[in-house]
């Protein structure tokens, strides 16, 4: 990536991303939402929203605006747009988010605030998408990993128009049988939501951004096409035969059920990918970014070993928070926050550095952070997310609380090592600005 383009405004994603996680846990401690209100409440809604839009979407937006154009060495087809999907994108979650209040009694009613954040949400998403569509598109035949951000992308469109009939038909604005049907899709939308476009498309940049940073190879010509095929077949079971469903009103449980096998097989030959990275390797010691991956990844097995045990003692419906929660925390939120450890002060050397690398001494990227203070964040983050699924599953609300505040300072941590990181803190003074270059904006990349 060495003289490759920074994009302008991917840091600005991060940093709006881990101020909506840290909003969003502070909620959650505050006994806002889940489990002290139910699954399908407004003040539930809202969090869900924070987390699965403002942090998960906003940081996966970014990475891709950065990494897509290196997966397909191809410039971004539009770099102008990033910022307006970025502006449409905030705009339109805190206009969202002041529907769900709104429906949920705790400020006045206006009907007009769920469609426009919806719209809003919709046209940021939307433009997001035709960005870097345009640019996978430039670069046929994909490589592997980029087949995994296409159906990722395909998944979001997806989830966008779901959330856009759910917010008509909540606000009053459309009626109809068949919309009263797709109203009972959340299923759906959290399939193509959560399965689609957070997890397919994290596994096709993990393909890539593990192999680069453990120095593997990943140009092997099987490398990820079971796990692609695979995931594609479960998202189209998933979201197909669940429109047909609900068109014929009928239940989803078997269409979900269906779709569940090869979404396992996706995931076991995504594991088996990623061990057989991780034995090729090169780099011998194991980066901080790597290691906690590898904790993210345990997360998945045990959301998967989770959902197979609830299943099996018909506690599914019960418990399915909990199931959401360990998914949507101990491994996207785990693996996103492991990933910009590297990401952040990548992009920071290159910014600060690129300009001058072998004319004048510089640093690595490895001299931007200090491992050993960071670890323990990590570690009390994972901890504290596995704590918290316990305390779900043992319906025990005020140890919830307590286990997502210790998340949240976890969360705290880390993200000061991402300032520290793009403030060059922790560079010896000597390499720390050398002659021809500036210290990073905090914000907002110059690329």
């Amino acid at each position: 990536m060495v003289g490759s383009n920074i994009s302008k405004w991917t840091i600005s994603y991060f940093a709006a991303a881990v101020v909506w996680l840290l909003a969003a846990e502070a909620l959650m401690a505050a006994g806002f939402g889940f489990p002290n209100a139910g699954l399908q409440a407004a003040d539930t809604l809202i969090v869900v929203h924070m987390v699965c839009i403002g942090w998960l979407s906003m940081a996966m937006c970014g990475a891709l605006f950065q990494f897509v154009p290196v997966l397909v060495a191809r410039p971004l087809y539009a770099e102008g747009w990033t910022l307006i999907a970025f502006l449409l994108l905030t705009v339109g979650l805190v206009v969202l988010l002041a529907g769900f209040l709104a429906l949920g009694g705790r400020i006045p009613s206006w009907s007009s605030l769920l469609p426009i954040g919806a719209g809003l949400l919709v046209a940021g998403f939307l433009l997001a998408a035709v960005d870097l569509g345009a640019t996978l598109w430039q670069a046929r035949p994909l490589p592997a990993p980029a087949r995994f951000v296409l159906v990722g992308l395909v998944s979001i469109c997806i989830t966008i128009l779901f959330g856009g009939i759910f917010a008509l038909v909540l606000s009053g604005r459309a009626t109809g049988a068949v919309l009263w049907r797709l109203l009972a899709g959340v299923p759906i939308h959290a399939a193509a939501g959560l399965g689609g476009w957070l997890t397919l498309t994290a596994m096709g940049v993990s393909y890539r951004l593990l192999a680069m940073f453990m120095l593997a190879p990943d140009n092997g010509v099987r490398l990820g096409r079971v796990a692609w095929f695979a995931g594609t077949a479960a998202l189209t079971i998933a979201v197909v035969g669940g429109v047909l469903a609900l068109l014929m009103a009928a239940g989803l449980n078997i269409v979900l059920a269906l779709a569940a096998a090869p979404a396992l097989i996706a995931l076991m030959f995504y594991a088996y990918d990623m061990l057989g990275l991780y034995r090729s390797r090169k780099r011998r010691a194991l980066e901080l970014n790597t290691r906690m991956t590898v904790w993210s990844f345990a997360s998945l097995a045990a959301a998967v070993l989770l959902a197979e045990g609830l299943l099996a003692t018909g506690s599914f419906s019960r418990h399915v928070g909990a199931l959401v929660f360990l998914a949507v925390f101990g491994w996207l939120s785990g693996l996103v926050l492991a990933n910009l450890y590297k990401i952040v002060p990548f992009l920071t050397w290159l910014e600060a550095y690129g300009p001058v690398l072998g004319r004048v001494p510089t640093p690595r990227v490895q001299d931007l952070v200090a491992e050993r203070r960071a670890a323990k964040w990590f570690v009390l983050f994972f901890l504290a997310s596995w704590a918290a699924t316990a305390t779900l599953l043992a319906e025990a609300p005020f140890a919830f609380r307590l286990t997502v505040a210790v998340m949240g300072v976890a969360t705290l941590g880390i993200v000061q090592e991402l300032v520290r990181a793009r403030q060059l803190a922790d560079v010896a003074e000597p390499l720390r600005l050398p002659a021809g270059t500036s210290s990073p904006r905090l914000l907002v990349a110059r690329n």
